[in-house]
C-alpha cells in the first residue's frame, strides 16, 4: 500500500517521522507492518486490515504535523485506532473535569468501567498492568470532587513488599511508606498539578495513607481508592469495604497474575470477586491485554506471561 503527501511540507513530514523516524518505528511495532519511506512516499507492507490502519494514523498525523508529534502520541493513537470500531457508538462516554482536557476512555471497556465508577458505591477495576485501572478511578475521584459529590478523596494501598524487606528502606514510617503511594501521587499531580494538590493536602481534603490505618474509620462524603488490591488478605478486603459511609463512593484495583502475599496466602481481590460478584450495587470491570494504554509492547509481555499461564 502507498501513501504519498501532496504538497510536500518537510517540516510536517519531519514531524510525522519523529527523531530517527522513531514514530514509524512504532507504528510498525503496535500493528505488525513494515513502512518503507522514500522523501513524501510511504510504502506501507503487511496484512490488509493492519495496513490500512497504518495508512489512516500516517495521513491523520500529518494533518497535525504542524507541531512535532511525540512517541506518546502515537501510543495512544495506536491504542484507539484497534479499537475504533468499537469505540465508534461510544459519544456518551463520561467527561471528566480535570487539568487533562484530552481524558477519555481510550477503550470499550475503560469507558464501561468510567460509566460505572459513577452508577455505583463500590466498583473493582481488575487486569494486567497499563490498562488505566488507577489512573481513570483518580481521575474519577477528582472529577466528583470539582463537582463537590464528595467531600475528599482518600487514597490507599497495602505495604507489602514485592520481594523486598519494607525494614531496609531508610526513613521513619511514613518515608518507609511513600514509594508504595508514589502512583497515587503521580496520578494527582497530573491530573491537579502541583500548587492545587498540595493545597488540598494540606486541608486534609486528600489523604493517602496505607490500609492498615483504615481499621476502625467510617469514610462519608468521600471517594475512597483502594490500589494493589491483590495484596490485601480476604480480612483486609473486608475491612476496607465495610468502612463505607453515607454518600461515599470506593474503587478497588488490581491485577490478580501479581500477587505478592505469601504462597499460602489467599488474594482478597481474588476472593472478593468470588464472593461479591452478584450483589447488586457492585460492579466489576474485567480488564484484557487488549485494553493496555501504554508501550505497545506491553501488551505482547501481557500475552505472553497469560499464554504460558494457561500452557501450565
Amino acid at each position: 500500500m502507498e501513501v504519498t503527501f501532496s504538497p510536500v511540507d518537510n517540516i510536517k513530514l519531519a514531524n510525522l517521522c519523529g527523531t530517527l523516524e522513531e514514530n514509524l518505528r512504532q507504528i510498525e511495532i503496535a500493528l505488525d507492518v513494515t513502512i518503507n519511506r522514500r522523501g513524501e512516499h510511504f510504502h506501507i507492507t503487511g496484512k490488509t486490515i493492519p495496513m490500512r490502519r497504518a495508512a489512516s494514523l500516517l495521513e491523520s498525523f500529518y494533518r497535525k504535523a504542524a507541531e512535532p508529534v511525540n512517541v506518546e502520541d502515537i501510543q495512544l493513537a495506536l491504542v484507539e485506532v484497534q479499537h475504533q470500531q468499537d469505540l465508534a457508538g461510544s459519544d456518551n462516554a463520561p467527561a471528566l473535569l480535570t487539568r487533562r482536557s484530552d481524558l477519555r476512555g481510550r477503550t470499550p471497556r475503560q469507558n464501561t468501567y468510567l460509566t460505572q465508577i459513577q452508577a455505583h458505591d463500590i466498583t473493582f477495576g481488575v487486569g494486567p498492568a497499563g490498562t488505566g485501572k488507577t489512573y481513570l478511578a483518580v481521575a474519577s475521584a477528582v472529577d466528583a470532587l470539582e463537582r463537590d459529590l464528595v467531600k475528599r478523596i482518600i487514597l490507599t494501598r497495602p505495604a507489602v513488599e514485592a520481594g523486598e524487606r519494607l525494614g531496609f528502606l531508610p526513613g521513619d514510617l511514613a518515608q518507609k511508606i511513600d514509594p508504595y503511594l508514589r502512583p497515587l501521587y503521580d496520578a494527582l499531580y497530573d491530573l491537579m498539578g502541583s500548587d492545587k494538590m498540595g493545597k488540598l493536602f494540606e486541608r486534609g481534603t486528600i489523604e493517602i495513607a496505607p490500609l492498615a490505618y483504615m481499621r476502625g474509620r467510617t469514610l462519608n462524603q468521600a471517594f475512597i481508592i483502594l490500589d494493589e488490591a491483590q495484596n490485601t488478605t480476604p480480612e483486609q478486603m473486608k475491612m476496607f469495604l465495610t468502612r463505607i459511609g453515607f454518600g461515599s463512593k470506593a474503587v478497588v484495583t488490581g491485577d490478580v497474575t501479581q500477587v505478592d502475599l505469601a504462597r499460602h496466602q489467599k488474594s482478597g481481590l481474588v476472593d472478593a470477586s468470588e464472593v461479591l460478584q452478584d450483589v447488586r450495587g457492585i460492579a466489576f470491570t474485567h480488564f484484557q491485554s487488549e485494553d493496555v494504554v501504554r508501550h505497545p509492547l506491553v501488551a505482547r509481555i501481557v500475552n505472553a506471561y497469560e499464554k504460558r499461564d494457561q500452557a501450565r
